[in-house]
Parts: structure tokens; sequence; C-alpha cells
């Protein structure tokens, strides 16, 4: 079996003729024609004199193009750092330099806020829009000699997550960490070259990305992919498909919408949910309406995918499911493992686990364990017959939409306004997102939060609530109660 990325997954691409890609509104594309975009985005790096090993920092829109860049990335042996495109500047800047990015693409709109960026920090500047141009794109026709070597232990890809502290850290993913885990997924999941994937999903997210573009890939299937989800294109496309990757926010829209029916999804195998707790209510009223049970499994940004509920059994409401094949998971008390039915800290061996944080060694002591264990910082349970529920996060972190919200960095922001004391920020259950971010603020009169983060801070680690308090509650070690606070606000957001 191939054990590198562009062997397994892209060179069996270069005779396909059949349909890799459809796309609203544009031609079709061939397997055979995306290897030849994805040589021609490799030999555009290598014309721009990257190397293997340097670091390509990616924030652009969702494209066919963007596809081809992250595996012309792979062949060109170029590590590929997605970004979200909602991040700000002072955000995009922090991860070029850590990364020492040689490269910025972005999108053309955005090039001229960015130059002085990627000026500062040593990289090259192109630009990637949404409809497959810009100056990266003009470079594709740069001819790709060969594919550069790479072995299963090298880096393909950083992807940041941050810390409680609030500085990102950049977990580093080799080629077998991406690849062992799409093609244990494919298994479990039960994909073959006749499945089309309805792809909504952002492209610079893990789950996007290394799990459902890669997914495909490796089965030989096909894709619907959709710049992004739109209930109309969502429902206008389903028809043609055979499997759907989501957030929970996909499925309750879908849910919200009388056009979502039955008869419209009943032709489907499968529809998996990940990235952020799906409520049981959505689960149970999912399969009223639908009759599919959906697949929730349970990942990271460090490991790919940890869990899954199976294909063939009892998918629980609630649960993440069990191990997946190859992966070693343990419930850890203070004094060692957890017997089945007591709460802890989740820790996951295999080859899916990532090598380290980029330059962050004394991190990566703290969380990865000489014999390969990944202290996760999550709260679970397992269950006698192996299936995880997913209890709480040690670290606090907050999952709206999909994506990661650490309190700390919010706290800091909303901490520097004038006229604030202080702050706590959690997340409260959302009927859409999962959870929301909300900020319960201790200052001099009710200052505008709003505003001034809107201008720091990417849309989604915005509050979605403020609350003014005249103090926060705290232990009698001083610490601030943030559980108390969470069940003070829990149903802040509750239908009624």
């Amino acid at each position: 079996m191939s054990n590198t990325l562009h062997d397994a997954l892209f060179a069996p691409l270069a005779t396909r003729e059949t349909v890799l890609i459809e796309r609203p509104g544009a031609a079709a594309v061939t397997g055979a024609d995306f290897y030849r975009m994805a040589r021609g985005a490799a030999g555009a790096l290598i014309s721009l004199g990257l190397q293997p090993g340097d670091r390509i920092a990616v924030q652009a829109p969702k494209s066919v193009e963007f596809l081809a860049l992250y595996a012309g990335a792979v062949m060109a042996g170029v590590i590929f750092l997605p970004l979200n495109t909602a991040y700000t500047p002072a955000e995009v800047r922090y991860f070029v330099e850590d990364a020492g990015a040689r490269l910025l693409v972005c999108d053309p709109k955005d090039a001229a806020r960015l130059a002085e960026i990627a000026s500062g920090a040593g990289a090259e500047l192109h630009t990637l829009d949404g409809t497959g141009g810009g100056t990266l794109v003009d470079l594709f026709a740069s001819d790709l000699a060969r594919v550069v070597p790479r072995g299963p232990d090298d880096r393909a890809a950083f992807l940041y997550t941050s810390g409680t502290t609030g500085r990102s850290k950049g977990a580093m993913l080799t080629h077998d960490n991406l690849l062992s885990n799409a093609e244990t997924l494919a298994e479990a999941w039960k994909f073959t070259d006749g499945d089309v994937l309805l792809h909504a999903l952002p492209v610079f997210h893990t789950h996007g990305l290394f799990v459902a573009t890669n997914v495909i890939l490796a089965t030989g299937g096909a894709m619907i992919l959709l710049p992004k989800f739109d209930p109309d294109a969502v429902l206008a496309a389903l028809p043609r498909a055979t499997t759907m990757m989501g957030v929970p926010t996909f499925y309750t829209r879908l849910l919200d919408d009388p056009r979502f029916t039955r008869d419209l999804a009943g032709h489907m195998r499968l529809f998996v949910s990940g990235s952020a707790p799906l409520l049981a209510a959505t689960h149970e009223a999912f399969e009223a309406r639908t009759g599919h049970r959906i697949l929730e499994r349970y990942g990271m940004t460090e490991t790919n995918m940890n869990t899954s509920n199976p294909y063939a059994g009892d998918r629980r409401a609630g649960t993440v499911g069990p191990p997946l094949p190859g992966v070693e998971l343990r419930v850890m008390g203070p004094d060692g493992p957890l017997p089945s039915g007591e709460i802890g800290v989740i820790e996951v061996r295999g080859r899916n686990v990532f090598k380290g944080y980029w330059n962050m060694p004394e991190k990566t002591a703290e969380e990865l364990r000489p014999d390969g264990w990944f202290i996760t910082g999550d709260l679970g349970v397992q269950s006698e017959d192996g299936y995880v529920t997913i209890v709480g996060r040690g670290k606090d972190l907050i999952i709206s939409g999909g994506l990661n919200v650490y309190p700390k960095e919010v706290e800091e922001a909303i901490d520097a306004l004038p006229g604030v004391t202080e702050s706590a920020v959690i997340g409260v259950p959302h009927p859409d997102f999962g959870e929301a971010v909300v900020a319960v603020v201790v200052a001099d009169g009710t200052p505008d939060v709003a505003g001034p983060l809107a201008e720091r801070l990417a849309k989604f680690k915005q509050p979605k609530h403020v609350s003014f308090v005249d103090e926060l509650p705290r232990n009698t070690m001083g610490k601030v109660q943030k559980a108390a606070l969470r069940e003070t606000y829990k149903g802040l957001f509750a239908a009624t």
C-alpha cells in the first residue's frame, strides 16, 4: 500500500477520466483534469523558489484551485498551512510569522491589507479567488519536472490550534498521520468509488480538507463542491449525492426548512456530523424527519478522527462511538487509567496522532507523552462496550459552529477595553451553533464591547451575548467559577 499522500491519493488521478468534482455553474472536473491542475500548482510553488519543508500559508476562498494547491504543495514537498478566511490581519500576521511561511496566498480583495504583513515576515504574496483566478493561478502553467519524493514521516501540513493562554500552536501533521486516518475512515464508513459526497464544509479546517476531501480521494469517489453551506444549494444538490459530512449547524438548518423531507433524503447512504457536539434532540428530530440516524464522531486538530459511531450498529445519540480501528483510547485520572463509567481526561494514541507543536518543545512535552499518548484535555467517560461520551473540556474550549474558540483570547481582548475591569467568557448551548460565545463582564457602566472586538477578532470568536455584572463568582482560591456561569446562562438561547 502507498504510504504518502501523493502516491495514495493523487497519483491515481492522473489517468482518471471520470468526474471527480462537480461544482454549481461551472464545468465538472475529472480526476485527470485535477491532477494536471495540481502539477501546475506544484510547478508554480517550485518556480517561486520554495524548497521541500518550506511553509505556504493560504487564506483564500474555497475552490477547486484551492484543493489543487493543497495537492500541489504535497507534490512539491511544501508544508500546507490553511487559514480561516475570517481571521483578521493581526491574526494572519501571527500565523505567517510563527510558521516562517515563505508564501502567503490570499483573496485578491485582501491583498492590499496583507501586503505589509507578508513583506514584514519575508513572505511573497500571491492571490487566489473563489472562481479560480489570481496571480498564483497565472503561474499554474509552470512545468513540474518531477514530484518531490517524501516519506510517511515527513510533515505535510500545519494546523494552528489555540491554547488556553491565547497563543496559537502549530500542530505538525505528517503524510502518515493524514493518510492513515483517511484510509481508516473510508473503511469504517464504507466509502466506495460509487459515492458522491456533498461537500459544503470549509477547507481551512481538518474536517473539510483532511477528512471529507481525503476520504473521497482515497476511495475514488466524487464530490459536489459547494462554496459554503447554503440551504438552497444543499437541497438542490442532495438528489445527486450519496453522502454528506457536516457540523450540527448544517443539520439544524436543514430541519428548519420544510423542503427537507424524507423523500428528498431517502436515497442518501450516510450523514456524518462532527466538529461540535450534536444535541440529542437534533439527532432524534433528524431521524424522525428522514429515517436516517446521523453518525457522530470525535476528532481534534492534532489527531484528525479518534472515535466514531458505527456504520452498521448502534449510533447512540449523545455519544461519539468507540475508538476507530488503530486508535487506542484511555480515560485518565490523577493516578492512572480509570475503569469504564468514570469521568477523566481522554488520551489517544495511534498513527493519526500528530508529531508535536511547531517550535514549542515544552508545550509538546506537556501534551504528548514520550510513549505516544496525546493528552486531549477533553473530559469523557467510556461505557463497558467502548462508547465514548464527551462530558466537558478541561481547557474550557468553546466550539461554535464547528470552529474552536478559546476563552482566554477573547477575555484578553475584552479586558483591554476602556472601562472594563475583568471578564469571563463561556460557551453555552445554542440550537444552531452547538455552542455560543457569551461574555460576562465587570465594568464601569456598560461600555461598547461588540464594536472594538469586530476589528480585533474573527466573527466566530465574537460574543453573541454580553452580560454586565457587579462581580464574577469565585471559589475560596479566588478562581472564577465558570461552571457556575455556564449554569446561570445555559438557557440564554433556549427555544421559546
